[in-house]
């Protein structure tokens, strides 16, 4: 019978592929909702207040965690949250790659870039034992560090396929995270009186300390012009960090196993089939190797700057349509018991990152 079921010549005929498609739709499409009611509310918050204070990403989590409280998914719906959650999160990592420009990156100088790689790397190391120290499972620990040392949300998301991230750590890091990356970008400006920055030496600080190029935008525009140029390309720099700490996340994998049993926790970010071959097929995601080509495309002028836009785009709302299959697979009682040490954690981890990007501007003589 073994024989029989392994020599099947058409694993994948129409009939299967359509059953697979079907399985898929109900909780895709579920996601697609709670994304579309997630950039509703984004645009009503912009338009009666002036800014999206949360933005649709993590209103996305925040709905879909609130609907999972008060209903529990049945098979119907598993197949497409998961499919969500795993597949339509690692397509939009793959387009992100579009937006990093290797020429603008190589333009900024090589002292400013490895002082870049060097803030990261110890506010990862930093800011994992804090985790750890706090109490926070190896996982979490980690999606924390990658949130606050790289690019928040988009860190976070990218991080936890590959370390295999329990669905509600992720949900956990994204949301705390995202909270006090508001507060930063409303915070950070009152630092240049504070501290006598400059307009050069705020753009760093804002590159090397708020989560997303958007909310740099935000931090850097009621300053400065310079402060907005220099803050972006010090935060796409930063980006970049993203790739090889991927990279190095998924050789070290086997040793973020869940602390108490050694296996990976239930409900983990990509199934048991998934994790098995990014632990013996060499060990690099694929979504990670699509994204350098991407960004290798990108450089050299393959991707047309027209397609910029609407490539973006794409990616954020697949981004918040993963999200949304996050927040519904997240047991909101289990987040807020996690939710002070997690604060702790990132709430410290920012304090050092802040720290180290004043020691980068201070020893590289930026003014």
């Amino acid at each position: 019978m073994a024989t029989m079921r392994s020599s099947n010549p058409l694993p994948l005929s129409p009939g299967s592929i359509s059953r697979g498609v079907g399985r898929i739709l109900p909780g895709l499409g579920l996601c697609v909702g709670i994304s579309a009611i997630a950039f509703a509310l984004e645009h009503v918050e912009a338009a009666t207040t002036g800014r999206a204070w949360l933005e649709a990403l993590v209103l996305a989590i925040l709905i879909g965690a609130a609907v999972r409280s008060v209903w529990t998914p049945s098979d119907t719906w598993r197949a497409g949250i998961a499919f969500s959650a795993k597949t339509v999160l690692e397509i939009a990592i793959v387009l992100l790659g579009a937006s990093l420009n290797a020429a603008m990156i190589v333009a900024a100088g090589p002292a400013l870039i490895a002082g870049i790689a060097v803030v990261v790397a110890l506010t990862l190391a930093f800011s994992f034992l804090i985790g750890r120290t706090l109490g926070l499972p190896k996982r979490m620990a980690v999606l924390v560090a990658c949130g606050n040392s790289i690019c928040g949300n988009s860190a976070i998301a990218a991080v936890a396929p590959v370390i295999g991230a329990d669905g509600k750590d992720v949900a956990a890091s994204i949301a705390f995270t995202a909270v006090l990356g508001v507060l930063v970008v409303l915070g950070l400006p009152l630092l240049v009186p504070l501290l006598r920055l400059s307009e050069t030496q705020y753009g760093v600080l804002a590159g090397l300390t708020v989560y997303a190029v958007p909310q740099v935008l935000a931090a850097t525009a009621p300053v400065a012009t310079a402060s907005v140029q220099i803050g972006t390309l010090v935060k796409l720099v930063r980006v970049l960090m993203l790739g090889p700490v991927v990279l190095v996340l998924s050789l070290l994998r086997h040793r973020l196993q869940d602390d108490a049993t050694g296996t990976a926790p239930a409900g983990a970010v990509g199934n048991s089939a998934t994790r098995q071959r990014i632990a013996f097929n060499k060990l690099v995601p694929w979504f990670i190797i699509a994204f350098l080509a991407m960004a290798a495309l990108r450089t050299h002028g393959f991707i047309p700057q027209a397609a910029l836009g609407p490539i973006s785009h794409i990616a954020t709302v697949l981004t918040i349509i993963s999200m949304a299959a996050l927040g519904l697979g997240v047991d909101v009682r289990v987040v807020a018991r996690a939710g002070g040490r997690v604060t702790t954690a990132v709430t410290l981890s920012l304090i050092i990152l802040a720290i180290i990007s004043l020691g980068l501007i201070r020893l590289l003589g930026i003014s």
